[in-house]
Order: C-alpha cells, then structure tokens, then sequence
C-alpha cells in the first residue's frame, strides 16, 4: 500500500475514533427513522410483504425497520430515499428489472 493511501486511511479511522468520543462532529449523518420508512411504503400502497419483496429484503427486516427495532443501512436505505422521492418511476424501474 502506498504511504499516502495510508495516511489518509489512518487519518478516517483517527477521525472515526474522535466521533465515537464525542470530540468531533460528523461531517455528515443518514438516517431513515421508522416513521419515515412506513411512510415511504405508504407510498407504495404496496403490502409489507410485497414491499419487502421489492426491496428484497425479509419481511422480518422490514418489520425491524418499521418498528424501530433496526435501522436500513447502506443500499436499502439508499433505495428507500429514491422511493421517497419518485416511487411510481423508482419501483416501475425495480419490476422492470425482476
């Protein structure tokens, strides 16, 4: 690994460690409550099971989230912003693509 690379990699992880301490502010923060994540099925008028399906996710999973149990992360909360923001276009491009 070059040393630039992995400065800047263990500069990430200092930073992280600062934010798990409370000494630095996230530049950022992505989060999706449970409130949010029922009304984007709403959206959808879609069933939990077929909405979970859509999302292939277990409906279990899906509960989890609407419940506040668990939180969508990574591409399923990413999917769920699209669906949020344009959910006739974003789930006619998901049934296309099944």
């Amino acid at each position: 690994m070059k040393k630039a690379l992995f400065d800047q990699l263990l500069d990430s992880v200092q930073q992280a460690d600062e934010m798990v301490r409370g000494e630095r502010q996230p530049s950022r923060e992505f989060f999706l409550d449970a409130a949010k994540v029922k009304e984007v099925r709403a959206l959808t008028k879609l069933s939990q099971a077929k909405f979970a399906a859509v999302l292939q996710v277990d409906v279990g999973t899906l509960r989890n989230w609407e419940q506040g149990r668990r939180h969508p992360t990574g591409p399923a909360k990413a999917l769920l912003r699209a669906i949020q923001a344009d959910p006739t276009n974003v789930l006619r491009a998901l049934q296309a693509a099944a």
